[in-house]
């Protein structure tokens, strides 16, 4: 049995000898003994002390034994408890036994081999409780920090646990944030939260697309303009800045700005201030920037589409949106709340889907992200009939062939040339392993993969179904041999 050190042993009982007894029997390196003659003095060695495991005699004056071990067991429940009695009658020991909640019992006069042995025995059994403790907190710890919704987030991956704890971080600051990810991974989404749990969530949010408004007029969608400053300012108008005074101001897509507008923005994020179009007159407000692209920043950067010094000053905390093929289980748990809500917004009844579709579901890559999710579910629901969404009705939408299942993979139809193909050892003998030039498997899986992409004209989803993996790992092996 494994030795537990570094623990406390009380040890009570109202006659002197019988305390000196015990504590010779246990002394130890391991152990500390605390001895007690009464009951009152035993509470007062565990108020100070930390005990893991008391014996106590039962009879005593004063305090009984079990009136003892009764109260040790409310206000220290994780106390080992050790009932030492002359009692023989097997009544009188259960009555011990149920009274004082005790863990077990020894007779008078005991062998110290016996006693020995119990007390390593209670001292294990006070390790496994701490470890249940220690676990139960460590769930509830888990269960409290780990969340399957945040905000308008839908999805409880490891993948999104990371980006609702960086939100939570970023929110009450004041520092400028950046959000990369593909396109519908909920870039805006992150914007909002961020924005919700901010401060400044009393004020207004303003969003601008910069990918979706013209660069003539996107200085004035962020600036404003007055009456005048060209044809058609029949007015003055507000901008996104002078809109998001107090609050934040999200630019989307920044790297499709232009870059001479990027300029401007690198000065107003510096000083706070900024001219309408068309005014010399300058204007200062209070904004907090959230910014994001579906680009790479650094690719942007070298590609002259994001200006180096504008990047650096809203990069202050970065937050990156994985794709939905990242995210395990998410993809499932996403296509139920889109199907309950599309269900209802179109006045049908869907139970959920085939088991079939779900598969094909948590298989698919996803290249729209949840975007292209949220679509296809609510085309699922206006096409279907129900109760069920079918596999076939998923394909059908993403006008996936019937030979492009995930599920039943065909036997390969072409082959390669032996010359093109890795040599494998021969296990005949170790002479002839030695003499062989053995690939890495790493090497292997890749040609296997480049292989079926060939045989499928670069079609990852029936790939996938060759190599009898899902799409989402094809995707990130993929990208893995990407340069960097």
């Amino acid at each position: 049995m494994e030795k537990i050190m570094g623990l406390h042993i009380l040890l009570v009982d109202d006659e002197p000898h019988i305390l000196r007894s015990l504590s010779r029997a246990l002394r130890s390196d391991q152990y500390t003994i605390h001895t007690a003659q009464s009951g009152q003095d035993a509470l007062g060695v565990l108020a100070n002390e930390p005990i893991d495991v008391v014996v106590t005699d039962k009879n005593m004056p004063g305090m009984t034994g079990n009136e003892l071990l009764a109260i040790i067991a409310d206000d220290y429940p994780d106390t080992i408890r050790i009932m030492l009695t002359a009692f023989t009658e097997q009544a009188a020991l259960i009555d011990a036994i149920n009274q004082g909640k005790v863990w077990g019992y020894l007779q008078k006069p005991w062998e110290n081999d016996n006693l020995r042995i119990t007390i390593e025995q209670a001292l294990q059994t006070k390790m496994l409780i701490a470890e249940r403790n220690m676990l139960r907190a460590s769930l509830k710890r888990y269960k409290r920090e780990h969340r399957s919704q945040f905000q308008r987030f839908i999805g409880s991956s490891l993948a999104m646990q990371v980006v609702y704890k960086a939100i939570d971080k970023a929110a009450p600051s004041r520092a400028n944030v950046f959000i990369t990810g593909p396109s519908g991974t909920g870039k805006e989404l992150a914007a909002e939260a961020i924005h919700n749990l901010s401060p400044r969530h009393d004020q207004d949010l303003i969003c601008i697309n910069c990918a979706a408004i013209p660069s003539e007029l996107m200085e004035s969608e962020i600036f404003g303009h007055v009456k005048g400053a060209f044809s058609g300012a029949t007015n003055n108008r507000d901008g996104a800045a002078t809109l998001a005074d107090g609050g934040t101001l999200f630019l989307d897509e920044i790297g499709e700005m232009d870059m001479a507008l990027q300029a401007k923005i690198l000065r107003f994020i510096q000083t706070g201030t900024f001219q309408r179009v068309g005014s010399g007159k300058t204007e200062r407000v209070d904004v907090r920037f959230v910014c994001a692209t579906n680009r790479n920043p650094l690719e942007a950067i070298e590609q002259q589409l994001l200006r180096e010094d504008l990047f650096y000053r809203l990069n202050v905390i970065a937050i990156d949106m994985p794709a939905l093929c990242e995210r395990d289980q998410d993809p499932l748990q996403i296509a139920l709340f889109y199907l309950n809500k599309y269900s209802e917004l179109e006045n049908k009844l869907f139970v959920g889907f085939s088991k079939r579709a779900e598969q094909l579901i948590l298989n698919y890559g996803w290249p729209g992200n949840v975007r292209q999710l949220e679509n296809l579910i609510h085309s699922a629901v206006v096409m279907s009939d129900g109760p069920m969404i079918s596999e076939e009705t998923l394909m059908q939408q993403l006008h996936l062939k019937p030979d492009e299942s995930l599920f039943t993979p065909k036997i390969r139809s072409q082959t390669t040339p032996m010359a093109q193909s890795p040599v494998l050892p021969s296990s005949k003998s170790t002479e002839q392993a030695a003499s062989i030039n053995i690939i890495p498997l790493s090497e292997v899986e890749r040609f296997a993969i480049e292989q079926a992409l060939q045989v499928c004209e670069d079609n990852v989803v029936k790939a996938a179904g060759l190599l009898e993996v899902s799409p989402s790992t094809l995707y990130r092996k993929i990208q893995k041999w990407e340069p960097s």
